[in-house]
This record gives C-alpha cells, structure tokens and sequence, in this order.
C-alpha cells in the first residue's frame, strides 16, 4: 500500500551548512540511522547521478541505489529515487527543502518520502511493517543531522 511521511525538523545551521552535509553521500551514516556504509559514491552530485548505501531495518539489510533527480543549490532542494539494489520494482521518492527557521535563526528541514510498493509481498506485507519504523528513523535521524551539523 503506497503511503507519504513527512517530517519538519529546525537545525541550528545555515542552510548552506545543512544543504552541504545532506548531499555529502559520504556523510550518510554520520546522521542517517539506516545507513551504516556507503557501498558506491558519486565524484559529483547533479542529476541522474546514482550512489547506493547499506540499509540496516527491521532487522535485516540491503543494498539500495538511489539516483538524484533534483539538486538545486539555491533553492537548497533535494530530491533523489530510491530501491533496493535487487531489481524488484518498488521504490520510493525523496523530497529535501531547506529554508531559513523561524525568526531567521537555523534552517527548517522538511524531508517527504512517497513510498511505492510494487509487489505483492512488498505491497500487502512488508509496507504495514516498514511504515512505522521508517517514521521512527526519519525522526531520529533528523535529530541526529541536527547534531551532526552543530558540532561542525
């Protein structure tokens, strides 16, 4: 069953500063809690550019490739298609936008994902399991990016 989340999160850092740490592929598992290595980085980010990271939940792993499909620097927007590196048609959307926090101090962080099952045992099984816990991590590691840019 397809499903959205959307988490917002203020970052005590410029939006220069977090824009750079988020798409720094290297940096994932500095703040992503999924992502404890990044398996093939990209020399340059632009689009259509394609990386691919270990994902650890719901106790297992995968490999999943990702291809940026927006990249835009001064509108500090983000986007890229996530799937596991497997060929199995599923696949989810991510949406980054960054702007000034609230009286002009930090930057809100919005993450959106659009998540897009495409297989039966994907679809009817393994979405009502994913969802919670990739809220959960999407929560805890906007926190953790929180962290990671403070300490910069």
């Amino acid at each position: 069953m397809e499903y959205t989340l959307r988490s917002t999160a203020v970052v005590p850092a410029s939006p220069d500063q977090v824009f750079a740490v988020i798409t720094d592929i290297e940096r994932l598992p500095d703040w992503n809690i999924e992502i404890p290595r990044v398996v093939e980085s990209p020399a340059l980010l632009d689009v259509g550019t394609e990386w691919v990271v270990t994902i650890h939940a719901m106790k297992t792993h995968w490999n999943s490739r990702a291809r940026a499909v927006e990249v835009d620097t001064e509108r500090y927007r983000f986007a890229y298609r996530s799937q596991s590196d497997d060929g199995n048609p599923s696949h989810a959307d991510w949406r980054w936008q960054l702007v000034p926090g609230p009286s002009g101090h930090g930057t809100e962080v919005t993450v959106e994902v659009d998540v897009h099952p495409r297989t039966f045992m994907r679809k009817w099984i393994l979405s009502g399991l994913r969802r919670p816990s990739l809220r959960r991590a999407i929560d805890r590691s906007l926190l953790a990016l929180r962290e990671q840019v403070s300490v910069r």
